[in-house]
């Protein structure tokens, strides 16, 4: 059998830790894309809740600007 030879060895090495670093990123890359996904999903329920929050104050405004007028025009009236 023949040995191998230093230059063999050292480039199987590298090879070795290039293959460790690629399937690193692989790893990190799943790990942001689930991280994206999720919170996608939060800032989707945040707007939707944003939404009827606005919705909800404008309903209590046009509440309280109605019992103001009410009771301007019982003032008025009285």
């Amino acid at each position: 059998m023949m040995e191998e030879n230093p230059k063999t060895r050292l480039a199987d090495l590298e090879l070795h830790r290039l293959e460790q670093k690629v399937e690193e990123m692989i790893r990190l890359c799943a790990r942001l894309r689930e991280e994206n996904r999720t919170l996608r999903t939060q800032q989707e329920h945040l707007v939707n809740e944003r939404a009827a929050l606005i919705e909800k104050n404008e309903i209590a405004r046009n509440r309280v600007e109605s019992m103001l007028t009410r009771l301007k025009s019982m003032e008025t009236g009285s």
